[in-house]
């Protein structure tokens, strides 16, 4: 049997199986406010524990630049001493004056050398230090993200469980209604979701008012949703609204009996005016 098209559709069947699309969606809705704040707290360990890493990586970087620039260090300190050694011996076998001051400024720079090599191996050494207390920090930090965000996804996963199937037939119920609606019909209904607070996109008429806002609705408006001729929005909200009767939705008679109760009160009190006036009359003519 071939697919009925959407347009085909009469207004009183687009609205019915646009409400059931609302049931469904209001169910899933209500299945994810179940979660609370726990996917959202989820993101947000996962953001910091990959900033965490990242800041980790920077530091161990850092720290193996500096341990880099100690050891070319030691290694010009080596150089250096060779050359002193190698000069004090020269200075020996001097022959003038010249000679020996060159000897003794080259002894006299290496030795400068060896010294703002140490300076600068203890500075390197300093701010290790102070990196690896920051590393320590970062990784203690990490560790305690780490398992928060394993007890949180825990309970998230506990809670998806116990949803997830019943979730999953409301989505494939959704996307079933989906294919109902015409389009351009759905993205109107959609849009109009989106920005309503609850998440309401179509409501029926509750006590003359809007579902959605409370807002009253005029009698002949009420007529026209009624009729089921044409797609009505409130115009305070914008929801699409719907009879209550089209929507499955019982209708109190209460209201209906205080009418009917004020109605026989109203005729009664008009037959007793109306045997007074009567009375009346008669005294008068004796």
């Amino acid at each position: 049997m071939a697919k009925k098209d959407p347009t085909d559709l009469s207004v009183e069947e687009k609205l019915k199986t646009l409400f059931q699309l609302q049931t469904a969606l209001s169910a899933i809705d209500e299945k994810k406010a179940l979660r609370g704040e726990l996917p959202l707290e989820v993101e947000d360990l996962d953001a910091e524990i990959e900033g965490l890493t990242t800041r980790i990586d920077r530091i161990k970087a850092e720290i193996g630049e500096f341990d880099r620039a100690i050891s070319q260090k030691k290694g010009e300190i080596i150089e250096a001493q060779n050359s002193v050694e190698r000069y004090k011996n020269q200075i020996n076998e001097v022959k003038n004056n010249r000679e020996y001051d060159t000897l003794s400024k080259e002894i006299e720079f290496q030795e400068l050398e060896i010294e703002l090599c140490n300076k600068k191996i203890n500075e390197a050494q300093k701010r290790i230090a102070e990196r690896s207390e920051d590393l320590s920090g970062a990784e203690t930090l990490l560790q305690e993200k780490q398992a928060d965000l394993e007890q949180k996804r825990s309970e998230l996963d506990e809670i998806m469980e116990e949803t997830r199937a019943e979730e999953e037939k409301l989505k494939e119920k959704s996307k079933e209604l989906e294919a109902k609606i015409e389009p351009r019909l759905l993205t109107a209904f959609k849009r109009i979701r989106k920005n309503a607070r609850n998440g309401l996109g179509i409501v029926y008429v509750q006590r003359d008012a809007c579902g959605g806002c409370f807002n009253k609705i005029p009698p002949q408006r009420q007529l026209d949703i009624k009729m089921h001729k044409k797609v009505i929005v409130c115009e305070y909200c914008g929801r699409i609204l719907i009879d209550p009767e089209l929507a499955g939705v019982k209708v109190e008679k209460a209201v209906v009996a205080t009418d009917e109760k004020k109605t026989r009160k109203r005729t009664a009190t008009v037959r007793k005016t109306s045997s007074s006036k009567k009375t009346t009359d008669a005294n008068d003519m004796e």
